[in-house]
């Protein structure tokens, strides 16, 4: 629930970003770096134990990778569709994980677990349907769409790769070189994303980025952490779920219309929240 809460919150800043016209590398770039930062101090002070150097460094290239598609894609995606279009749409990653989980983890979930998974993904359909009860996509540009594809599954491969990580190393040295990694990947994207007709907001980025670090860096242990004692398909389930706090943030913020069955699907989200503990 605490990864939930902070990374509702780091996710609304995307949006931030996106609505500042900021160059989205640059804002990627310093988030990460804010994360590398404070876990690599964290590793020296706990004096962390490496198990496998070779297996960190894999599951890191992995994750940092996908990790950092979907963090791109998903900011860019902000520019061209509403947040309460693209966050629950992204979201739909969680489905994609719970097949693995229980094809390859072989997770054993609860009646009141599948119907709350159940409840979640009607939460996101109910979420991602226009005003008028009509889907979005024909009136949409095709461009959002084709990032929040990228990006629901660039997600999907980092929260699996994130599974494996927390089960088998050093967590706060698997965050370290992931995030030295991801920030290495996001300054090679610098001079590709800055948006049409806008400075690329170099300093804004920045601010941004650092705020999303520090609440990332906590989140993302928290996650970890659920995932060290828990099963993928529940925490991916429950943590996924975050998408409702920047959609309500965006409706408070940016007056991004906050319909009856937007509303619908926040309290589906409760619910399935609710049944997923069980």
């Amino acid at each position: 629930m605490i990864a939930l809460l902070l990374m509702g919150i780091q996710r609304f800043l995307y949006k931030v970003s996106a609505q500042r016209g900021c160059n989205s590398s640059w804002t990627t770039f310093t988030f990460m770096g804010t994360v590398t930062f404070l876990s690599a101090i964290s590793l020296f002070i706990s004096r962390g134990t490496l198990p496998s150097l070779p297996f960190l460094l894999f599951i890191s290239l992995v994750n940092s990778l996908s990790f950092t598609l979907a963090t791109l894609t998903h900011m860019e995606a902000l520019k061209h569709l509403p947040g309460s279009v693209a966050f629950p749409i992204i979201r739909l990653n969680a489905a994609v994980v719970v097949i693995f989980s229980v094809i390859f983890f072989h997770d054993r979930l609860s009646g009141y677990q599948i119907i709350g998974i159940l409840i979640a993904v009607a939460a996101i359909a109910t979420l991602a349907r226009g005003p008028n009860g009509q889907n979005t996509a024909p009136s949409t540009p095709q461009r959002g769409f084709a990032l929040v594809s990228v990006c629901m599954l660039c997600g999907a491969v980092a929260s699996i790769s994130s599974k494996f990580a927390a089960m088998y190393t050093n967590k706060m040295a698997f965050m370290a070189l992931s995030y030295f990694l991801g920030t290495l990947f996001s300054w090679a994207f610098r001079n590709r994303l800055v948006m049409e007709g806008g400075d690329g907001g170099h300093r804004d980025a920045v601010i941004i980025g650092v705020v999303m670090g520090l609440l990332n860096f906590a989140g993302f242990y928290a996650f970890l952490s659920a995932l060290t004692i828990g099963p993928l398909s529940i925490i991916v389930s429950i943590v996924g779920l975050h998408f409702v706090i920047p959609i309500i943030l965006c409706a408070i913020v940016y007056s991004e219309k906050l319909t009856p069955g937007r509303i619908l699907g926040v309290l589906l989200t409760v619910v399935s929240v609710i049944f997923l503990r069980f």
